[in-house]
């Protein structure tokens, strides 16, 4: 079995996939949609990061291709419904750097309200400029939490533990934390918010969210965050709004072309401008983080690859499998239609097979079965289920 590993991911991730009986291939950068295709060859575990744009046209030239990690929070870098069409699974790490963007974004805050970047930046220079002049606290400010998802709702707890009030806007309808509110708009929010931070996820419609409108709706003298993705802002309107004064400070980490390697010259409008923190999509890039990334997404690869559990599957029907204890297990993924279930149940006791447990579960127009049975089905019964016109796959562990 062989796996692609991508953009520096974290050791962890290699030393689990190696255990698994894997041999790795590690490049240290993102590939380029050709560079891909000319690499998956034999290739049945990709593993990447929010560098590496995997399309449909690469999904059609890899057919040893089973599964695909994203080491990050973010999906959009997939074709989702092409790898879903050709039973790919796509497994990411939701939860694993959330702490990593919470405390960035709190150091950031208070950075900006006391307009560190400025002040460090004199002191390099060599100037002693000791001025209370624009430095808050940021206790008893509001902060205004734009995504209230897992990074949101952690941040929303650190922040009041600081000290700060919290509301927070959400197209879905998520529960508080702790004593935040919710606003029913946008505009509501930023009537109200000394600091907007946004938490929103790569889906299209998210595309521009926050433009020149948005920007003019703030209060006077708040601070920007934007540490959720590039698309999300247009940026020149921060620019104008920088420079004019109506935002105080901003802090960006993410952007909507960023350069692909290390080193690479990296272009924005918003470079140059004081009180304005830009880091290099590091959100996440902890220690902590990464180790925990490589490890859980590593163990959803292999889990997939080695059980046939699809558990927090971003695009297949959701399976939680119980350990192989000694049985013989067969996933069958198929066209979510009338009668597959019942057909496969039929192969089962037409085998004379004892069926030992069974798992189901839909996702749009797919469906997903996993069968525990006493004795391992027959090549002529696994090549009847295989030639269904509704079958994707069949796989036998």
């Amino acid at each position: 079995m062989k796996a692609l590993v991508l953009e520096n991911i974290h050791p962890t991730a290699v030393d689990v996939l190696r255990s698994r009986g894997y041999e790795v291939e590690l490049r240290s950068g993102a590939l380029r949609e050709d560079e891909l295709l000319a690499s998956l060859d034999g290739v049945q575990l990709l593993g990447i990061r929010s560098n590496t744009t995997v399309t449909e046209r690469v999904l059609e030239a890899a057919p040893d291709l089973e599964v695909i990690g994203c080491f990050c929070i973010g999906t959009n870098q997939v074709d989702l419904h092409a790898a879903a069409e050709r039973g790919i699974g796509v497994f990411n790490a939701p939860y694993s750097n959330t702490r990593s963007v919470v405390e960035l974004v709190i150091g950031e805050i208070i950075a900006l309200a006391r307009r560190l970047p400025e002040k460090t930046q004199r002191m390099h220079d060599g100037v002693w400029d000791k001025s209370a002049r624009g430095s808050h606290e940021v206790r008893g400010r509001t902060i205004g939490i734009v995504g209230y998802g897992n990074i949101g709702t952690q941040l929303s707890n650190v922040a009041e533990a600081l000290g700060m009030r919290v509301v927070f806007y959400d197209k879905a309808d998520r529960p508080a934390h702790g004593n935040a509110r919710r606003m029913a708009s946008l505009a509501e929010l930023l009537e109200i918010a000394d600091v907007v931070s946004l938490h929103v996820d790569g889906r299209p419609g998210n595309a521009g969210l926050f433009g020149p409108e948005e920007f003019a709706a703030m209060k006077p003298r708040a601070l920007f965050i934007n540490a959720s993705r590039g698309m999300v802002v247009d940026y020149d309107s921060l620019r104008s709004h920088v420079l004019s004064g109506h935002i105080a400070g901003a802090a960006v980490d993410v952007f909507p072309v960023e350069p692909k390697a290390q080193g690479d010259e990296f272009v924005s409008v918003l470079r140059g401008l004081d009180n304005v923190i830009l880091t290099p999509h590091v959100g996440g890039s902890t220690q902590e983080a990464q180790e925990e990334i490589g490890r859980f997404v590593a163990e959803k690869l292999a889990g997939f690859a080695q059980q046939g559990s699809t558990a927090l599957s971003v695009n297949l029907p959701q399976v939680l499998t119980p350990a192989l204890t000694g049985e013989h297990r067969l996933g069958f993924l198929h066209h979510n239609v009338p009668g597959v279930l019942a057909r496969l149940n039929a192969v089962f006791a037409e085998a004379g097979d004892n069926v030992i447990g069974q798992h189901l579960a839909t996702r749009d127009h797919l469906g997903y079965v996993v069968t525990d049975a006493s004795e391992p089905l027959s090549a002529e019964a696994i090549a009847e289920l295989r030639s269904s016109e509704h079958c994707v796959w069949v796989r036998t562990w």
